[in-house]
């Protein structure tokens, strides 16, 4: 059980698997405010960014849970670097329906709805672990533009134009699921320009160190294509952010 040895190549320069800054997680983490000790529960944690940063800059405790070996190894590192590792835990296992022992004060799932089948399902995955008046945080791209056509959807990594709301529908698709928005923090055109070339630089790297690799077709067809596909298409129409939520 572990992600396509694809993604992790392109990944393998990120602390963040998202269009997501240290400056922008350190301003949501600011924004919430948790107070120390607080218990988090981080669903398909990536390499423990949040966690570890979090533990180090607000005192909370926690577990994250993610698929990826390789990110694990990643995020239990960061977390002896920072010097936290006696605060947070990092489990490899599949997040989909993975619920906390305890009840915790912040459930997470940033970049990875998909563990829910969609926002729905995992908004009501992390209730089952979130105390009463504590916070979810979902990170969700969003249409920052309407798609003008089908190569614009596709560019997008999208099925089709109902894979991602606007903003306005996905805040009303919160209040839907009985949710308070309370708190947001917006990816820009330059946290995605920073997200995806440094998957276009260690896609390179990784090429030049092996050329004979079995993969070594398919991640040169995607470097080739992804810079363009990036500034015709995602740059211009995808937003993303992580929305904080409460239970009304």
């Amino acid at each position: 059980m572990d992600l396509p040895r694809s993604f992790t190549v392109r990944e393998g320069g990120h602390r963040i698997h998202n269009p997501f800054t240290d400056g922008k997680l350190a301003t949501l983490g600011r924004a919430i405010d948790p107070p120390p000790g607080t218990r988090v529960l981080d669903l398909a944690c990536g390499s423990g960014e949040l966690l570890c940063t979090w533990a180090r800059e607000h005192g909370v405790t926690g577990t994250g849970v993610d698929i990826s070996t390789a990110f694990l190894a990643k995020a239990n590192a960061r977390a002896a670097e920072l010097g936290v590792a006696d605060r947070v835990v990092f489990r490899h296992g599949d997040a989909a329906g993975h619920v906390a022992e305890e009840p915790v004060g912040i459930a997470a799932c940033v970049g990875a709805t998909w563990i829910g089948d969609g926002v729905a399902g995992t908004v009501e995955l992390l209730r089952r672990s979130l105390a009463p008046g504590g916070i979810m945080l979902i990170g969700e791209p969003y249409w920052r533009r309407e798609p003008e056509d089908r190569a614009t959807v596709e560019g997008c990594s999208a099925g089709s134009r109902d894979d991602f709301r606007s903003l306005p529908e996905l805040v009303e698709h919160f209040g839907r699921l009985g949710c308070d928005l309370v708190e947001m923090v917006l990816a820009d055109q330059d946290s995605w320009d920073r997200y995806v070339a440094a998957q276009w630089l260690a896609t390179r790297r990784w090429l030049d160190a092996h050329p004979d690799d079995e993969l070594a077709e398919e991640m040169r067809a995607d470097l080739t294509a992804g810079p363009l596909r990036h500034v015709r298409y995602q740059r211009e129409y995808l937003g993303w952010g992580v929305f904080a939520l409460m239970n009304r």
